[in-house]
């Protein structure tokens, strides 16, 4: 079975959570950065291979098929099934049954998650499920626990009303869905997780693709300044520290003190270009020489506070660093090659993590840095820092975010 290629998008609700902004236009329209939210879904569908999108539409539909008319200037072909406003999303679901592939993404339209489709759909594959959530881990507790997923990638219980103990994540939309799952639905103007989804957790055909990357929305009045400071994607690179901008140790040991720091050449001078070119710049950094008693957290803390006074006299400087003080077998989530660093990063500064480069040093950081998305760089002494910056980042071989 190849992947889909149709994405479907209920977008047909009231949106009265966002009163009065949705008076006048249904709730995927609100714009940001001049153009509408469900532009921003179009257009990444189309970067992730989808070529038809099914807009299920009710509230004010003209407004959204003025915009995105046949989808043709947006590089896909859109089609559109409109019913009552009053219809639950097992209803809009029903009545587009025909215009649907036999296995299709369905999304909703108030959430951005930086979709991954070759990931999602290899363990869609592996687990034979009839239907697979996009769950975000909400460790930070960022919104209400809805579900809960076992080892295995399964959902073993999906609870609407959030009251269920023992639940962690919660559903974020981004469905991959076999058509015979809406056989499941009972008749009448039902609601398509509430119905389908506990069936299927007790078939046990209901997967989970579990991510710890933040979605943003348009749900909510309060939802919308993170949403709009996440939408404004202002560039950002991630930087290892040792073996990036300073020489590394010999093998099990660490800079443990200011007076072992080493700049490479044109380090100091990459962080600048970077920050005159408007980047936010932050760095992440293994440093189990703490846990090992070799070092303090205030050896660190000064280490970090001499380096930004060396930027700092040539107009740069690190906006953030982010540190592991762990051993190597504590098992914790924030040593690379785990990505917990990235995500922290990702929270804090509202960063897409596949829009902003990691540039490492070690095979570890590759792994942690694919592990997040991240599009990762490794110096080595054909391509040092300011090589890489000046020519894969700032150059003519920059990654292109359309």
């Amino acid at each position: 079975m190849s992947r889909p290629h149709q994405a479907v998008i209920l977008a047909g609700g009231r949106g009265e959570r966002l009163r009065p902004l949705t008076d006048a236009v249904p709730k995927p329209m609100i714009g940001f950065h001049g153009k509408p939210f469900l532009e921003y879904l179009v257009e990444q569908l189309r970067q992730q291979g989808f070529d038809r999108i099914l807009l299920l539409l009710g509230y004010l539909p003209d407004k959204v098929r003025d915009h995105f008319g046949d989808g043709r200037r947006f590089g896909v072909r859109i089609e559109y099934s409109v019913t009552a406003v009053e219809n639950e999303t097992g209803a809009r679901i029903r009545l587009a049954k025909d215009l649907l592939d036999p296995c299709f993404l369905l999304m909703y339209c108030d959430n951005y998650w930086p979709l991954r489709i070759d990931a999602m759909w290899d363990q869609y594959l592996r687990t034979g499920a009839l239907a697979q959530l996009t769950v975000y881990s909400n460790k930070d507790g960022y919104t209400k626990h809805n579900l809960k997923v076992d080892d295995q990638g399964m959902v073993i219980c999906y609870d609407k009303t959030k009251k269920a103990p023992g639940l962690q994540g919660t559903d974020i939309g981004y469905i991959l869905a076999d058509r015979r799952a809406l056989d499941l639905m009972p008749e009448g103007n039902v609601n398509f997780e509430k119905e389908v989804f506990p069936i299927l957790v007790r078939q046990r055909k209901l997967s989970g693709f579990v991510t710890d990357h933040r979605y943003y929305s348009v749900g909510s009045h309060e939802s919308l300044p993170l949403t709009e400071r996440f939408l404004a994607r202002k560039p950002c690179v991630i930087l290892d520290r040792d073996g990036v901008l300073n020489e590394k140790a010999s093998k099990a040991d660490y800079v443990k003190r200011w007076d072992q720091f080493r700049w490479f050449s044109g380090a100091m001078e990459a962080v600048g270009l970077l920050k005159r070119e408007g980047y936010t710049v932050i760095v992440v950094t293994n440093q189990a020489g703490i846990a090992r008693g070799m070092m303090t957290e205030s050896d660190l803390a000064d280490i970090h506070n001499r380096m930004n006074q060396d930027l700092a006299s040539s107009n740069a400087s690190i906006d953030a660093i982010y540190h592991c003080p762990h051993g190597w077998d504590s098992g914790c989530e924030c040593r690379k090659p785990r990505p917990g660093m990235l995500f922290s990063a990702q929270r804090d500064f509202h960063l897409d993590l596949s829009r902003t480069v990691f540039v490492g040093d070690d095979p570890v950081d590759k792994e942690a840095g694919d592990a997040a998305c991240c599009p990762t760089l490794l110096v080595d002494d054909q391509w040092p820092l300011l090589r890489i910056v000046r020519e894969k980042i700032l150059g003519a071989d920059r990654p292109r975010f359309a």
